[in-house]
């Protein structure tokens, strides 16, 4: 499989972070399509080729494609590779905009392609831990879910004006719910169970200079009768980004940026540190997922899974 071509859709910070990581797992017959041909900024010794028309990649064997682009340009490009029988990892979320899952479906099934959006919070292992915890009922089933996530929107790229950030503008699918939309993706993995309430309030009093709300909060309720809050922000300047999971017999928390795990049952108490957590392990794992599944070849319930949570975490987004 290294040796199949791979495309790169989108050269920013996210695409050529799976460049590089594409490169360093040993795969490189990589092709970058990108709307100009402008420098790099950082993809250290990987070697790729830069197309800049759409067309002049039908002519190349494309095995699979790692869309990068800004959310908007997220479901044509995917309807695009699919229709040519590419598999697709896309960034998350999958689309600003409410879109048909049946006809993406269909095509899936006619093509036999993987569909995988990037959720790749679901590949950190004390987030793995918990969703064991709550699977083998170790501490009793799962009640609810808290998470917090708040981060200064100027402080992402340093290097680029934040008012032009796709983060900030309605039309590109940016605000903290559709960007930071890995906090919902998590609830609705813990909890594995059909999504029954959604509540949500969009929060636009801060002075970033934005046109998206900078602060989400929502709640939701499940068919199994668990629940969850999930908090995101990209106003807050002291960064914070916490788990707390209840369970009929535990609490759990988790820092997400010490990288620690604890476990209160009220009588015992149980931590787990990873020390020197390296980000990009989460990208690589899902990397290495995205290939995996493709061999397996059992695409189409996959795919429809993603599609489902995709769908959803999009409608829970753009509801007012």
């Amino acid at each position: 499989m290294k040796e199949k071509n791979i495309l790169v859709i989108g050269a920013g910070s996210i695409g050529e972070r799976h460049i590089r990581n594409l490169w360093q797992q040993g795969f490189h017959n990589i092709i970058v399509y990108r709307q100009r041909n402008a420098a790099f900024r950082d993809i250290a010794d990987a070697k790729v080729t830069v197309i800049t028309e759409w067309d002049a990649l039908l002519a190349l064997d494309i095995f699979a494609a790692i869309i990068c682009t800004p959310t908007s340009q997220h479901l044509p490009q995917v309807y695009s590779c699919l229709q040519n029988g590419w598999h697709v990892l896309v960034e998350k979320p999958l689309s600003h905009l409410l879109f048909n899952t049946e006809s993406f479906l269909s095509l899936i099934k006619e093509k036999n392609t993987l569909l995988q959006v990037g959720y790749m919070l679901r590949y950190h292992p004390l987030l793995q831990k918990v969703k064991e915890l709550i699977n083998t009922e170790t501490y009793g089933k799962l009640i609810n879910t808290q998470t917090y996530w708040g981060e200064y929107l100027p402080n992402w790229h340093p290097w680029e004006d934040y008012k032009d950030s796709y983060a900030a503008k309605v039309e590109l699918g940016g605000g903290p719910a559709l960007t930071l939309s890995h906090d919902i993706d998590i609830a609705n993995w813990l909890s594995g169970a059909d999504i029954k309430l959604v509540q949500s309030l969009k929060n636009y009093a801060s002075s970033l200079e934005v046109e998206t709300e900078s602060l989400f909060d929502l709640n939701i309720a499940y068919e199994n009768k668990s629940t969850a809050h999930v908090h995101a922000n990209f106003c807050q300047r002291a960064a914070q980004r916490w788990y707390k999971i209840i369970l009929d017999e535990a609490v759990i928390d988790i820092d997400y940026y010490a990288s620690t795990l604890t476990i209160n049952d009220g009588k015992n108490i149980k931590k787990e540190v990873i020390e020197g957590f390296d980000r990009n392990s989460l990208f690589i794992a899902q990397q290495e997922d995205f290939f995996d599944r493709i061999n397996v070849n059992e695409h189409y319930e996959f795919s429809k899974q993603q599609l489902i949570n995709a769908y959803n975490i999009t409608k829970i987004c753009t509801h007012e």
